[in-house]
């Protein structure tokens, strides 16, 4: 049998002596022990993986360089009453971000000011013209987060105008750094010994560090005497929603961040997740990493892109829930919007990437006239996913061309992007290694679109397409006890994805299209039991050719329980089909 998508399944490898050995040690069933031996995850640290504990693998923060100057710059700041601006980036990390540092300092008295850039007017990172406008109203001090490692010219001015700023940010660093304190566990200068697992905090999980390091030492000056102490604990869920939403490796210290965190989410103890899951039909709440990831964090992140940019902020820090319903219903509008947009542009993408066999280079790179520059993240995002290739989608916008890219696991395109700043084919890049921001010099799109398609191409030229099945299921196998047992490995996400199960001798009984995108299966086995399925965006890809195959299949995906009036559905979520 084919494969649709012209991948070659494999069947995840898994020693049989340690899937027993596993069994027997920890008195795991044949499924979780064999998926853990697949994706090597070591004997002795098979009990940290199912239960993750902060205690386990949170550091001591002054392991990250200039986390003590900042700690003592803020507690100068508090001390002398200086006025605080926390500036942050538009996106979910920097939702999470800025509102963790603006909920902490509200706990212990202290006010605070937000600056969030507009993507439209100011673009992204630091904005010189903006942090000379906060000094001018007054702040002294200035915490940059999930953006500023890179803005040299923007800080330099800060510098001049008197203005203090803390940059807490994840990105990938240069060899120089700017003229400012810089918490960021990805500078080169780094030395992080065996805890590389730092590497993978996005912004929001640095600033968790830096609150845990605040809160230290403001307890030993016995700050706490009068005002009660916060309980750091309870902003997890606002980490956990910055990590996922950033797509950072689910590993160490990110999978206790959210682990803990989604605890924290069960709980509704964030007036501003709870009615945005409201809103969004979580009927259950925030339960899993894919609620944050695939409901809540477009949700958050639509004002960035076509509305309002402080909107997400905002809502994960209000105490208010008339406001907390205002700016929810709001987001929800926005996203509904955003995926309007999103989808006109991807059909232009594909139109230039098809008529031009785009598909054939090492990279795909496409440009549009007007292009709204905040879906173009997500454009990029879904020609990855249809081409199986680092897709980078460029605006020409207000006479610059921006873009945004998204990568595959091995080729870092932040770094990518460094590398043509310094050769001038671009006037701004930045990023970590899965996604990138750039700006392209004037009349350099072709030179830069040579560049990187020639730095990709020895990663790509023997890269196969693999699809790694985790097991071989029944539709009779699947029931409320495989899904418990499916669910002790979770949070799923980045570097532990949710596992993939195959079934075979099946029949495509009812297949037809639901909206304009997505197609919807009845699938029938030999016995004649069914399982649902469901194909999301498979309109216009090779998976469309099930609408006119009723002979035997085998399919490949994800399961998902759905809730429908008190009862649990398990619907298959289609990655592959073979015929």
């Amino acid at each position: 049998m084919r494969s649709l998508k012209g991948f070659d399944w494999v069947l995840a490898a898994a020693e049989d002596r340690l899937v027993m050995q596993y069994m027997q040690s920890f008195e795991l069933p044949e499924l979780l022990s064999r998926i853990l031996v697949s994706r090597n995850i070591q004997h002795d640290k098979v009990e940290e993986f199912l239960l993750p504990s902060l205690k386990k693998y949170l550091p001591d923060p002054s392991i990250l360089k200039d986390m003590d100057q900042a700690v003592e710059k803020v507690i100068t700041a508090i001390q002398e009453q200086k006025k605080i601006v926390i500036y942050g980036d538009y996106d979910v990390d920097g939702a999470t971000s800025s509102a963790l540092l603006r909920r902490y300092f509200r706990d212990i008295g202290i006010s605070t000011g937000l600056y969030i850039p507009d993507r439209l007017d100011e673009g992204y990172g630091a904005n010189a013209q903006a942090l000379k406008k906060l000094s001018q109203d007054g702040y002294s001090v200035c915490l940059m987060v999930d953006c500023g490692t890179t803005a040299f010219e923007a800080l330099d001015e800060a510098k001049k105008c008197g203005l203090d700023v803390l940059v807490f940010d994840h990105h990938t660093a240069e060899t120089r750094l700017p003229n400012a304190i810089i918490v960021n566990p990805n500078r080169l200068d780094q030395d992080l010994g065996e805890r590389t697992d730092l590497k993978l905090l996005c912004a929001a999980g640095v600033v968790f560090l830096f609150l845990v390091a605040l809160n230290r030492s403001l307890r030993h000056l016995d700050y706490f005497k009068t005002i009660q102490e916060p309980d750091l604990l309870s902003y997890l869920d606002i980490v956990a929603l910055g990590t996922v939403c950033d797509v950072m490796p689910l590993k160490g210290l990110n999978r206790a961040l959210v682990t803990q965190g989604l605890k924290v989410a069960r709980s509704r103890k964030n007036l501003g997740l709870a009615t945005l899951a409201d809103i969004a039909g979580l009927k259950t709440g925030i339960t899993s990493a894919y609620a944050f990831g695939f409901v809540i964090g477009p949700r958050v992140n639509a004002g960035g892109r076509v509305g309002k940019t402080d909107l997400g902020s905002k809502l994960l820090f209000t105490q208010d829930l008339l406001e907390a319903q205002e700016i929810a219903t709001q987001l929800n509008t926005l996203n509904l919007q955003r995926q309007e947009i999103e989808q006109q542009v991807l059909a232009e993408a594909i139109i230039q990437v098809d008529q031009n066999s785009l598909d054939t280079r090492s990279i795909i790179m496409v440009k549009g006239d007007n292009w709204h520059p905040g879906v173009i993240g997500i454009v990029s995002s879904r020609l990855k996913e249809k081409y199986h290739k680092p897709a980078l989608v460029v605006t020409d916008w207000e006479g610059e061309q921006k873009g945004s890219g998204r990568s595959v696991t091995g080729l870092d395109m932040g770094v990518l992007m460094h590398q043509a700043v310094h050769k001038g084919l671009l006037s701004k890049g930045g990023g970590h290694a899965m996604a990138a921001g750039f700006t392209i010099t004037n009349g350099c799109y072709d030179e830069f679109y040579d560049f990187i398609d020639q730095a990709a191409f020895p990663h790509m030229q023997n890269r196969e397409l693999k699809l790694s099945i985790d097991g071989y299921l029944t539709v009779d196998g699947l029931n409320q006890q495989f899904m418990q047992h499916v669910q002790q490995l979770e949070p799923y996400g980045n570097g532990h994805p949710t596992p993939t199960f195959a079934f075979k001798h099946m029949v495509c009984v009812f297949a037809d299209v639901v909206g304009e995108y997505h197609i919807r299966l009845q699938l029938q086995d030999e016995t004649g039991k069914r399982l649902k399925a469901m194909a999301f965006r498979a309109m216009q890809t090779p998976l469309q050719k099930i609408l006119e195959h009723r002979g035997p299949v085998e399919v490949a995906g994800n399961i998902k329980v759905d809730e429908w009036q008190g009862r649990q559905q398990l619907t298959l979520i289609v990655d592959d089909i073979r015929i």
